[in-house]
């Protein structure tokens, strides 16, 4: 299985002396979003810091709030044709996130946030530590 660690939101700093300076961790809103081999390199190659721009066709970004569907997504639909599915979990800034409305597009645990496409860049700079792969899914193994 793949994973990646998500560094700890910073708990201090070093002033210009070197001495510690003592600071709050930002709150955080852990996401998951399941996704396919394709998006899954642009993410690598970003440093396991950004998602990539939507495609035309991909108007809304959406991070989910459960796990479970993100599993559901990945293992049922991007391992469809012979493909990969992946499950990554990453952390926003709550400040940042608030200002969208949870969208439940079906049973209870299928809640998402629908994200335009031209936030994006303003999502990924609220993305808190790095983004870690904590499932996947082969369909040539299933």
């Amino acid at each position: 299985m793949f994973r990646e660690q998500i560094p700890e939101p910073a708990l201090g700093a070093r002033s210009g002396d070197g001495s510690l300076i003592l600071t709050t961790a930002m709150e955080t809103v852990v996401l998951f979003r399941p996704t396919g081999e394709r998006e899954l390199a642009l993410i690598r190659d970003s440093g396991w810091r950004a998602f990539p721009p939507r495609l035309p066709e991909q108007p809304i970004f959406y991070p989910v709030l459960d796990e479970e569907y993100a599993i559901q997504i990945a293992r049922d639909w991007n391992t469809r044709d012979g493909g990969e599915g992946f499950v990554l979990r990453f952390q926003v800034d709550r400040d940042y996130i608030s200002r969208f409305q949870v969208q439940t597009v079906g049973a209870r645990i299928h809640r998402e946030y629908w994200i335009p496409a031209e936030d994006l860049p303003e999502f990924n700079r609220n993305i808190v530590g790095a983004i870690e792969v904590i499932h996947h899914f082969d369909s040539r193994s299933q």
